[in-house]
């Protein structure tokens, strides 16, 4: 089923759930020791750059020799590397409403929370958090809204619209936005596909049903099944790019993983693409959550890694996403193991980019881990991680979106487009926001990159660098 045409009949029984528990279980359990030799094919396969089953992932889940572990870390950065090379993209959250009809007990938001300051931005405080995100050089922005009629789908293409019409200074615009909302039915989604989104992403928190349906009591996410199709719904309607999650730390996460890329392949079979990115929240503790602060299935930094780096091998071309939930240390070791995006500067509560710390609190979301500022978290990563940080949204705007551009992933296309729109838009970043310390050495890498292509394409991206330093703006490939 294509993903580019509006409103497409649906070829699935939404009425029958495509995660099959008795399954899942029955892989771990049939893998539970696996052998080094059963374990090494895996890791052979994986250095294909062709994924995994769930079979074989069961398998590296249920593995327990180190030195194989540590072998699966070195694909992990290998395959990262060739499929995305050195880039970081990098975006913020802007929580848009904190209001929610759902009763969910391990978010801040939940219904239940009579403590939480609710707040729902107007137009005007949208623009002057937009004018905020764009002084700290942002270019891509996830739009969150609580799962409240307030937030129907005119309200959200009312905001959005708003937020891609702020101008801050000459170069501040936001240029891609992604929506993360209550899941919709296909007439909904069709709407909001106007608003010029880029990714629509919804978690489904945790696959496991009786769970799912011990934690959430309340509204309309009480529907498990509604949430698992909200992206078969929104590729119907003509959302190509969708991105999936589970809360980590609501149930075993060996559990979670399998029916996670399960979901993965499901979208693949029914809509002829998986999903663009794949996230990896754990439980973070949040005012008003007693669930919170001791998750039921607690997931270890170490654990944590592994469910990762098993990730990135097993759909090696699907964008695997960062919060600032976690600290600024982890996230630094799982960059290396398969992490292609994150987030920078984030605030986690309606107005927050303008607010006070003790505001914020009243009413964010969860408690962040990485409280850096954008320039120092750019810095780091062009000094410790030789990384270059991407503000590049021109796949979006060529139509380089859904099956289009898991076709090229798979052609390994990076060096072609990605690469060098990195590298100019990080220019742009440089001359328009940085500091000093983080400009100096954020050339320096551009330096570095260009050295290592052939004279004729280092010749191209230096004529655009050199556009860039001359004023314009917003190129790309």
């Amino acid at each position: 089923m294509s993903a580019h045409h509006d409103l497409k009949q649906p070829i699935y029984d939404p009425s029958v759930s495509f995660i099959q528990e008795d399954k899942i279980w029955e892989l771990l359990n049939t893998n539970t020791a696996p052998s080094q030799a059963q374990v090494q094919a895996v890791l052979t396969k994986a250095r294909l750059c062709e994924g995994l089953t769930l079979e074989d992932t069961a398998v590296l889940l249920q593995n327990q020799d180190c030195e194989l572990e540590q072998q699966m870390f070195a694909i992990a950065r290998d395959i990262k590397n060739t499929i995305y090379g050195n880039r970081i993209v990098l975006f913020a959250p802007l929580y848009v409403s904190n209001h929610c009809a759902n009763a969910c007990s391990y978010c801040g938001f939940n219904a239940d929370n009579h403590e939480l300051k609710r707040k729902t931005l107007q137009q005007d405080e949208i623009v002057k958090e937009v004018e905020v995100l764009e002084a700290m050089g942002h270019k891509r922005i996830l739009a969150v809204y609580g799962e409240h009629p307030r937030n129907n789908v005119n309200a959200i293409v009312d905001s959005i619209a708003t937020m891609y019409s702020v101008k801050h200074g000459d170069s501040g615009e936001i240029r891609r936005i992604n929506v993360n909302c209550a899941p919709m039915d296909t007439s909904d989604f069709a709407i909001l596909k106007t608003a010029a989104i880029g990714t629509y992403q919804c978690f489904q928190e945790t696959y496991h049903r009786p769970t799912y349906e011990t934690v959430h009591t309340k509204g309309k996410k009480k529907d498990y099944l509604y949430r698992l199709y909200a992206m078969h719904r929104a590729m119907e309607a003509g959302i190509d790019d969708v991105g999936i999650g589970a809360l980590f730390g609501l149930y075993d996460h060996k559990f979670e993983l399998l029916a996670l890329l399960a979901h993965a392949k499901q979208l693949e079979l029914d809509c002829g693409v998986g999903p663009h990115t794949i996230s990896f929240p754990r439980i973070e503790p949040a005012h008003g959550s007693s669930l919170s602060e001791k998750p039921p299935f607690e997931v270890d930094d170490e654990c944590f890694k592994r469910i990762v780096a098993i990730t990135r091998l097993a759909v090696p071309y699907t964008g695997l996403i960062m919060s600032t939930r976690e600290s600024a240390e982890l996230r630094r070791e799982l960059l290396s193991l398969g992490v292609s995006q994150i987030s920078a500067g984030s605030k986690t509560s309606p107005g927050g980019y303008q607010a006070s710390q003790d505001d914020q609190q009243d009413s964010e979301q969860f408690s962040l881990g990485d409280h850096r500022a954008m320039d120092d978290i750019i810095y780091e990563l062009v000094t410790e991680s030789d990384a270059i940080p991407s503000f590049c949204t021109g796949c979006y705007r060529k139509g380089r979106t859904g099956d289009h551009f898991m076709g090229l992933a798979k052609q390994q296309f990076i060096g072609k487009f990605c690469q060098p729109n990195a590298l100019i838009t990080f220019r742009e970043y440089l001359n328009d926001y940085a500091s000093e310390k983080t400009r100096e050495a954020g050339n320096q890498l551009i330096e570095r990159e260009l050295d290592k292509l052939s004279p004729s394409r280092r010749r191209n991206i230096s004529q655009c660098l050199t556009m860039t330093d001359e004023g314009k703006r917003d190129i790309y490939l």
